[in-house]
């Protein structure tokens, strides 16, 4: 706690007081910098595509790991290395005298490794897996380290270029967790660039995930009948889970999003097994979502066990987390979300802020400097095939937006 009432605010005062997004922006190598991500463009493209071909399933994110790493060590950068869990870190030493700024794209995508994530192009348009979200984060962060280290600008403050990994579902923000709570590179001002477009989130919704399994003995639909069945019990769960109320504000929401058991339609199964999400920008909403989820799953096997009271079978139910992810929120007048809208502001960006459940969780739980910013461009069908980013309004400004947040909070000599 105390280094959340110290830094960065009051340990680099001149910082943010001084140096606003304006004047930061007058600064001649950050305005050759910026015209060469316009200018250049087509480069952070090549980039977004080529690393996206790259498989990178969560717990599986080495390949792309290693080819992300190569990149910025290209780029001239220094320490370039996996910390100790497997993410990519790369710093740019600063003049000194300022705070360590983080931005960092996530490596894993949702898609198995079975999937063809090659991307094709049309035009402004590229297509394939994982193509916006993350792919477009990782571009960024290469894009503005490219940039920075081209045009020769200059901060007080070290620069951390960052891929993370495990972000996407049961990787459960692994390597953000690492980051915050165990690495030593843990920074004053964390930036995760995550999809598309211009939002800013500073709000984070928390998750609760759960594997629910039914399970008895089994047998024959037909010479076995009459004993609870672990597929029906889970129905029960499923329609009791559906019929829970929920508020609109804070936004808070349920979903079964996989099931599956049995062996055979002619069986009395085993086993059901169902994963449930449920998630709330509130920590005390979605503690309450998931007392009642509970309480639903327990009334689903008495109310099984209940429609045969003489079966003496057994019916068991059993729940594992997935992963939890915190919920928060940072005030819309901290630091860097002011930082943040400045500079969209100078660029001339129409942003709003906003909640979603992304790296910066940790970081705005632990009420640390920690937000999300879009990447530019605009996106369709995340998390399916038919993933596409268009970069034709001015995809380019992305990048800008991102530099100039970095520089102003690490701060001009």
């Amino acid at each position: 706690m105390l280094r959340r009432l110290l830094a960065p605010a009051l340990l680099f005062p001149t910082t943010l007081a001084a140096q606003n997004a304006a004047t930061v922006h007058r600064n001649p190598a950050v305005r050759t910098a910026l015209e060469q991500l316009r200018t250049e463009n087509e480069w952070t493209l090549e980039q977004q595509a080529s690393i996206c071909a790259v498989p990178a399933p969560s717990f599986k994110e080495l390949r792309r790991a290693e080819e992300f790493r190569r990149r910025l060590a290209a780029l001239g950068l220094r320490d370039v290395r996996f910390d100790s869990i497997g993410n990519v870190v790369a710093r740019r030493p600063g003049t000194g005298r300022g705070p360590t700024v983080m931005i960092s794209g996530h490596l894993d995508t949702v898609f198995p490794e079975s999937i063809d994530v090659r991307v094709t192009r049309e035009g402004r348009v590229l297509r394939g897996p994982g193509i916006g979200d993350d792919c477009r984060g990782l571009a960024v962060v290469l894009a503005v380290a490219r940039a920075m280290q081209r045009a020769n600008v200059r901060t007080r403050g070290d620069v951390l270029f960052v891929g993370t990994l495990g972000e996407e579902g049961e990787g459960n923000l692994r390597g953000v967790r690492h980051i915050f709570r165990e690495g030593a590179a843990r920074p004053d001002y964390f930036i995760s660039v995550d999809g598309t477009g211009y939002g800013i989130t500073n709000r984070a919704v928390g998750s609760h995930r759960y594997r629910v399994t039914f399970s008895g003995p089994g047998g024959h639909s037909h010479g076995d009948f009459g004993m609870p069945n672990p597929v029906h019990a889970l129905g029960r769960a499923i329609a009791g889970i559906a019929e829970l109320q929920v508020p609109e504000t804070p936004k808070t929401t349920f979903s079964v999003g996989v099931i599956h058991g049995g062996t055979s339609v002619n069986s009395i199964a085993m086993s059901a097994t169902m994963d449930v999400d449920l998630r709330s920008e509130s920590s005390l909403q979605l503690d309450s979502l998931d007392a009642r989820v509970r309480r639903a799953i327990d009334k689903a096997v008495a109310d099984e066990k209940a429609r045969w009271p003489g079966s003496g079978a057994p019916l068991e139910v059993s729940l594992v987390s997935l992963g939890e992810r915190p919920a928060g929120a940072l005030p819309d007048n901290d630091p860097i979300v002011l930082a943040a809208l400045d500079a969209a502001r100078v660029l001339g960006i129409s942003t709003k802020l906003g909640a979603s459940s992304t790296d910066a969780n940790i970081g705005i739980a632990l009420g640390l400097q920690a937000i999300t910013i879009d990447g530019g461009g605009s996106s369709a069908g995340t998390h399916s095939l038919a993933e596409s980013y268009d970069d034709s309004e001015s995809g380019w400004r992305g990048p800008q937006w991102a530099l100039l947040v970095v520089a102003r909070l690490a701060g001009m000599p």
